[in-house]
């Protein structure tokens, strides 16, 4: 990691500066907020990290006491781990159970995805067929880094923000995820040259190419930035394949790549986790991955999480 001063700051950032809010951690220009903020959420991830699971008596209908721990840990390092063993893997329970918990976290705006369910919840499983099928997601497939969502962005206000990933049934082998902090980051890019974040924050950073799905429906391109700062929350849009993405032509943008590559390779932040039945985790859309894995082939045993996405970020008051 590479120190850079105020004057290397200032004589690396050319031309327009795509910046964060003013009296931000993420105004470029306010080197003395943004070392605060960094050293605070440095000394956080590093005690997130020994952290267990917060354990839920009822996830529909959290305590106080449980509501402000998930949220303490989202805002201390943008995610929460939770059990919740009382679900017993009950899959009518435990759909309920995740959409009282995304209520009580103040979660209402739901994505509009063609698989949701009112609730916002979408069934990750294997899926030989139908609409589902031949996506990775529904696939025992590896799947690299990424936010989720990418490929959906609208606006700052209309990105997904927030998502809980509840595990109904686990793999036979395999499927560990890891999670890595979108603003650790942040933090390894910008002290490596603050020009990375600026190229990343242009409007135009990274766009998903139009595409017709397998019914036939068209899709527009999608374009928009990396990272999106609102006040003094950031977001992040990414995704790490090669395939079907469009960069910017931009030759800062091109290392600030490398440099995010090599992090998601490399940082000692990145936290794995294999999720057990009736456990879950509750996150600010960190950037996550997923190994591949081997399935249970009798029916009705395959791996099952459930998924909700939001285009709210997860506070911490009511």
């Amino acid at each position: 990691m590479i120190a850079v001063s105020p004057s290397a700051t200032d004589s690396r950032i050319t031309g327009p500066v795509q910046n964060g809010p003013a009296g931000s951690p993420f105004d470029l220009g306010d080197h003395d907020r943004y070392r605060r903020w960094r050293d605070e959420k440095l000394q956080a991830a590093a005690a997130f990290a020994g952290a267990g699971f917060i354990s839920l008596e009822d996830p529909a209908r959290l305590s106080p006491q449980e509501r402000d721990s998930i949220l303490a840990a989202c805002a201390q390092s943008s995610m929460a781990f939770y059990e919740a063993p009382a679900l017993a893997g009950e899959e009518d329970a435990t759909r309920r159970a995740i959409a009282g918990l995304a209520r009580g976290l103040g979660l209402r705006n739901f994505e509009e995805h063609r698989s949701a369910t009112e609730d916002g919840i979408v069934p990750i499983e294997v899926a030989d067929m139908g609409g589902r099928a031949g996506f990775i997601p529904y696939s025992t497939h590896a799947i690299n880094w990424h936010t989720d969502g990418y490929y959906s962005y609208r606006s700052p206000t209309r990105m997904i923000r927030s998502m809980i990933l509840h595990c109904v049934r686990d793999a036979a082998e395999g499927g560990e995820n890891g999670f890595l902090d979108p603003d650790i980051v942040y933090i390894r890019l910008r002290d490596a040259d603050p020009a990375f974040i600026a190229a990343l924050m242009h409007p135009h950073a990274m766009t998903i190419p139009s595409f017709d799905d397998a019914a036939g429906e068209g899709h527009g391109a999608v374009s928009g930035p990396v990272f999106v700062a609102i006040d003094s929350a950031l977001s992040m849009r990414f995704t790490i394949r090669k395939r079907n993405v469009i960069w910017r032509d931009d030759p800062v943008l091109t290392a600030a790549r490398e440099k995010l590559a090599d992090v998601l390779a490399n940082d000692p932040m990145i936290l794995r986790k294999r999720l057990a039945p009736n456990q879950g985790i509750i996150c600010n859309n960190v950037l996550h991955e997923r190994r591949a894995f081997t399935d249970k082939t009798d029916e009705g045993t395959g791996r099952l999480l459930y998924r909700v996405r939001s285009y709210d970020r997860l506070g911490t008051t009511a």
